[in-house]
């Protein structure tokens, strides 16, 4: 297959539904849209407007191709979903939005099924964070579910299937704390036959499989050509991951930030993995273990600022530097490497100003990478930072000070959409996506400084 040059990129994240189109000559942007990922109540459960978001895809497409012509289709989502099809290859259930709360009678009896840590790489989450725990709860919660279900697929490849009709999965989105994978082996772990899905579970593919062209219907309604390939698709993390997986000699880690901060360390010294601090093991787009850990940045931040549209001016950032004002973990308390503990200013936070608040956010959201990147064993490796956090200097200066190491950010509106492209591009592409020069040492001294009150506060109050 000649490698085509224009990919829109369905993108699925936990706060937005996106399409991009995505030019491989430059690996530049020319088009992208969005929705919320608004989510619906139940019965039976908390879930995604899937039909909301087909028919803005759809029109998308449509729109994307008649004004730039679409060559070809790649997909990234979210991770800890799936969906259940019937036979007809239609929803059997209503998909699950994984912040669902599990009740504790079926979750306990859900840890007597689920392998342990040593074998997956996961960490026991919260809700139906484990998408072991979801499809357990689902199956539970609705009796005849198991009856109606044919097939179950994970959630990039259920836009996949309803624009080509192909079943799978792929390795990414298995990898991605369901406790279902066992990445050391690359198979299903016990658990599958534990929850008895083996046979409703769609194979396993690698990320930049093509599952086939559009079907008619799709070109019919979109205007693309009868032939345009779609790839199997990828998890969002590692989508932001690959790139650097292809460009860059480890170790490195990557930074992906969104709805979630994931830590993804390439080549790091091997450490041994905290469960408990929200540690794990994803699955790369090649099928290899890649060390992580993570916390819900993108979430923190929306609910410290409040709905503020301030931005932290210098004076602002002196003053916070200068007297040392902090917020400690956790803003979200169900995750992260600081679970379990509530957050805590240490001086009146409503009587900052917001720019004041803005900065503080800024140094404990890289404090908080810090954080995961000692986790995962990074060492001072060279940091990409990936998504909205890389256009945050603040962000960017406090996480130089904080880890020693050389960091850089790129320049991508959607830090997925370039990964997932690239699934077309195979191993050795032309062009890479673009990253910023390092920051210079201007100022660092008061960011170490502050760096190591911050901590000297979490020791205090520990």
């Amino acid at each position: 297959m000649q490698t085509p040059r224009h990919i829109a990129v369905i993108d699925i994240g936990k706060t937005n539904a996106k399409l991009a189109l995505v030019d491989l000559s430059d690996l530049t942007e020319r088009a992208v849209i969005t929705r919320p990922n608004t989510v619906l109540p139940g019965p039976p459960w908390a879930h995604f407007d899937t039909e909301g978001h087909w028919q803005f895809l759809l029109d998308g497409l449509k729109t994307f191709h008649a004004e730039h012509g679409i060559d070809a289709i790649s997909i990234t989502t979210h991770g800890a979903c799936a969906a259940f099809l019937a036979s007809d290859g239609t929803l059997a259930a209503p998909v699950m939005d994984y912040e669902h709360p599990i009740p504790t009678e079926v979750a306990v009896e859900y840890d007597r099924l689920r392998p342990p840590f040593a074998d997956t790489g996961t960490p026991r989450l919260a809700h139906g964070l484990n998408l072991g725990a979801q499809l357990h709860y689902q199956l539970q919660a609705d009796p005849g579910l198991r009856d109606r279900a044919a097939h179950i697929v994970t959630y990039p490849q259920y836009w996949a299937h309803r624009l080509t009709g192909t079943l799978a999965s792929d390795v990414t989105s298995l990898g991605c704390h369901t406790d279902l994978w066992k990445p050391a082996t690359g198979e299903f772990s016990v658990l599958v036959d534990r929850l008895n899905i083996r046979d409703m579970l769609a194979p396993a593919r690698r990320s930049d499989s093509v599952l086939g062209p559009v079907l008619p219907a799709i070109a019919a309604v979109t205007g693309l050509a009868p032939d345009t390939p779609v790839v199997c698709g990828i998890h969002d993390s590692n989508a932001s991951l690959l790139p650097h997986l292809i460009a860059q000699a480890p170790p490195f880690s990557v930074v992906s930030t969104g709805t979630w901060c994931v830590v993804m360390s390439v080549g790091a010294p091997t450490v041994d993995l905290d469960p408990a601090r929200d540690t794990l093991i994803n699955v790369n787009a090649f099928g290899q273990p890649v060390p992580s850990a993570r916390f819900m940045g993108g979430r923190e931040f929306e609910l410290i600022r409040q709905g503020s549209t301030s931005e932290a001016r210098k004076d602002d950032l002196a003053i916070v530097l200068r007297e040392g004002i902090c917020l400690l973990p956790a803003v979200v308390q169900d995750s992260g490497p600081f679970a379990g503990r509530a957050h805590a200013w240490t001086h009146d936070q409503t009587a900052l100003p917001d720019g004041q608040r803005m900065a503080v956010l800024s140094l404990y959201l890289a404090l908080m990478t810090a954080e995961c990147l000692r986790l995962t064993g990074a060492n001072g490796a060279p940091v990409i930072v990936e998504g909205p956090f890389a256009k945050n200097r603040i962000f960017l200066r406090m996480l130089t000070a904080a880890t020693g190491a050389p960091v850089r950010a790129t320049a991508s509106q959607t830090g997925t959409a370039i990964g997932a492209a690239l699934l077309f591009a195979g191993d050795t592409p032309n062009v890479m996506p673009s990253l910023s020069s390092a920051l210079d040492d201007a100022g660092q001294e008061d960011y170490a400084a502050y760096a190591a009150a911050w901590r000297g506060h979490l020791k205090a109050a520990s």
